[in-house]
């Protein structure tokens, strides 16, 4: 049986890395990362776990992967959506009345754009 302090930071930091990952909290997500690292450091050293010790982190993590994948997937959607905007800003395909396609290309503006 492991030292039921370690499993306990081992909970601790699944449902903190759960919470920070649900709040898009991505600094606290990297803080998170460091703590892993020492943690995977005293698991080396440790004892094994039992099967009714580990089940509950395994289903923790694996529950942590999907939000990781689903986030990550959101950032892909986003990333590609402002492509296909700024895109659009310099020139947009269309088609005619004869159904070929046209590209009709932005106006030349030289004029300073300020975003807030």
């Amino acid at each position: 049986m492991t030292d039921t302090s370690l499993t306990t930071r081992l909970e601790d930091l699944v449902a903190a890395e759960r919470e920070a990952l649900l709040a898009g909290d991505f600094e606290r997500i990297a803080e998170l990362m460091d703590e892993k690292e020492a943690l995977t450091q005293d698991l080396q050293t440790a004892d094994e776990f039992t099967v009714t010790e580990i089940a509950p982190l395994r289903d923790g993590l694996r529950r942590n992967q999907e939000l990781f994948d689903q986030a990550l997937a959101g950032i892909r959607n986003v990333a590609s959506r402002l492509g296909d905007l700024n895109r659009i800003r310099k020139s947009m395909d269309t088609y005619d009345a004869y159904g070929r396609r046209m590209t009709i290309d932005a106006p030349h503006m030289n004029k300073l754009e300020r975003r807030a």
